[in-house]
């Protein structure tokens, strides 16, 4: 079967969702063009600027998308099968995901572009603002980690393709520091020139596929420069891409956050692009088995690992505070909400399809199939696509190398500033020691855990970002489950209408118990197969984020138990303008 039977439907039930189910959910939410947003009411130039669509939603896409939508369906469709994994990635994206994004953002321009935890404290008690805030902490942590290490293993070594022809990580390694120059000049010219974005965009796009082309050409390779092995050079990058975190999170984010933000939304455009033409001219056909089972050995059972396996292409918590905290202080009018919110959402699905198709042509027992490197697997499967095109394999598979720490670099910076937010908020310093210790804070925290060392159930030696991944996916999750929880007591509270519990309610629901099932599992395998769990860090994270979902859960019913009776007119009439 070729792949474009599989993928065109998809892209076809996901265009006709965006014109239908966003249609309805901007009924709902009584969209309207006409009245101001906060970027509009409060436009400083500097945080609130209202921005055009076209311009907007790359820079959001780039930032929601990150590697998640590659390595998330990659595992899982090794698991269990791509057929599961796509299922998963369409009702998903469309029912819960796209659901998630676009109510967190219209819920944060209804309050004066403020963060969903904040929305939270407004509607619910301030309780649960402490507890919301420590959570998304945490789990932007794991973000940082388990991208941080990924990344990191993407710069070391090399892979020989088919042809015989080498890609080298430490060519990778030149290209992403090539790139991440490239906003900085950028955003250096658009501050301080008369260049336009328009005509920045068409010069420095460009330039990043020289970026890829001279990067194979000039490797960076720590391991020979530096005359240490792999492992030290994996440690090293880790080290140094924190570093990069650091510097990000306080930096003007007009000099690096806008322009790479820009500049990675066409990269993620750029990446689909190619992915369209190999699968229109290619002649790959699907190998691996829909279904391989509902468990696996290195997944767990398929409920309820899957749903926190694949993250973003189907529901990330993570998108909710992108969209609370950047994207909701450039929203041009409200109705602009249904294609930044809502259809980044599902595009981010079409993207997660692409990386499963990078599943679906491996033989099930090929070495790259058996490796569960989820970078190499999207890239030599990008590459593959490619093939009939004409362009070289190295170029193909380096391109691919390049979207994916690409992808990455969005969300490291910009979680690391959430953090650095957080921690202010929490403290409740916002001078500049406040903005050095939250950020110190934010980056340090993961270093140590990027320097350990770790290892499976059977003692074998395995990434770190591997040992994480079930971690971050759970809490990820569960941070969608807690957004999602706001987001209904918000709109209970304002509108008292059924659709309520069945657009946002369901969605919860599902949302919670399959995190917290996760999350319990995990818990449950460290103590029956770790004699020293007790030691271990990831066991206690388990158990705080439980507990933190638990004791929001109890603030929610007391909130919602006390909202019984209707409002009274006078009170009714108030809200039902937010």
């Amino acid at each position: 079967m070729n792949l474009l039977v599989i993928v065109l439907p998809v892209a076809v039930v996901l265009t006709i969702a965006y014109f239908t189910y966003g249609r309805v959910l901007s009924r709902l939410l009584r969209l309207d063009a006409k009245r101001p947003t906060p970027a509009v009411e409060l436009r400083d130039d500097l945080d609130y600027l209202p921005i055009e669509p076209k311009f907007l939603f790359p820079q959001h896409f780039s930032a929601i998308a990150a590697a998640g939508p590659i390595v998330g369906p990659i595992l899982a469709g090794l698991y269990f099968g791509w057929l599961p994994a796509l299922i998963w990635i369409v009702v998903g994206s469309i029912f819960i995901g796209g659901v998630h994004d676009m109510m967190a953002l219209v819920a944060s321009i209804r309050h004066k572009a403020r963060s969903i935890a904040e929305v939270v404290r407004d509607h619910m008690t301030p309780r649960s603002y402490i507890l919301f805030l420590t959570f998304v902490w945490l789990a932007l942590v794991y973000i940082i980690v388990a991208f941080t290490d990924i990344t990191a293993q993407a710069f070391i070594g090399e892979q020989t393709l088919e042809n015989g022809e080498k890609v080298t990580g430490g060519g990778i390694a030149t290209s992403s520091l090539l790139y991440l120059a490239l906003p900085i000049v950028m955003g250096l010219l658009l501050r301080f020139t008369k260049l336009s974005l328009n005509l920045a965009t068409i010069i420095f796009v460009p330039l990043v596929g020289v970026a890829i082309w001279l990067g194979q050409s000039y490797p960076l390779d720590l391991a020979a420069w530096l005359d240490i092995s792999e492992k030290q050079a994996h440690k090293v990058w880790d080290v140094a891409l924190l570093a990069y975190c650091l510097v990000a999170a306080v930096v003007p984010v007009w000099m690096l956050l806008q322009p790479r933000g820009h500049l990675g939304g066409y990269f993620l455009y750029a990446a689909l692009a190619a992915a369209a033409v190999g699968l229109l001219f290619g002649r790959e056909t699907v190998a691996y088995p829909a279904f391989t089972g509902w468990t696996s050995a290195a997944g767990g059972a398929l409920f309820p690992m899957l749903f926190i396996t694949i993250a973003c292409g189907a529901c990330s918590g993570f998108h909710s505070l992108i969209a609370s905290g950047t994207t909701s202080k450039q929203l041009r009018t409200e109705t602009d909400a249904r294609p930044i919110g809502y259809g980044a959402m599902l595009l981010e699905a079409l993207v997660a399809t692409v990386s499963l198709c990078c599943v679906m042509v491996l033989a099930p027992d090929s070495p790259l199939a058996m490796s569960e490197k989820p970078n190499l697997i999207y890239a030599q499967g990008i590459g593959g696509m490619l093939a009939p095109t004409g362009i070289s394999a190295t170029l193909a598979v380096s391109f691919a190398l390049m979207a994916f720490t690409t992808f990455v670099y969005d969300t490291l910076d910009v979680c690391t500033r959430l953090g650095r937010y957080i921690i202010q908020e929490l403290l409740g310093t916002h001078n500049a020691m406040g903005k050095w210790v939250g950020t110190l804070l934010t980056a340090g925290v993961p270093l140590f855990f990027v320097m350990q060392t770790a290892y499976d159930a059977s003692g074998k030696e395995i990434p770190i970002w591997k040992m994480f991944w079930a971690l971050f996916g759970a809490s990820n999750q569960l941070l969608a489950a807690l957004t999602l929880l706001g987001v209904t007591v918000w709109l209970w509270r304002t509108r008292r209408a059924m659709w309520v519990w069945f657009v946002t309610g369901i969605p919860t629901v599902v949302m919670y118990v399959m995190s917290t099932w996760a999350l319990v599992q995990i818990i449950g395998a460290k103590l029956q197969g770790d004699r020293y769990w007790y030691y271990d860090v990831v066991t206690w994270v388990a158990v705080v984020l439980v507990a933190l979902a638990a004791l929001m859960l109890v603030e929610a019913v007391r909130v919602l138990w006390n909202l019984r009776t209707p409002p009274p007119p006078a009170a009714r009439g108030a809200v039902a303008a937010s």
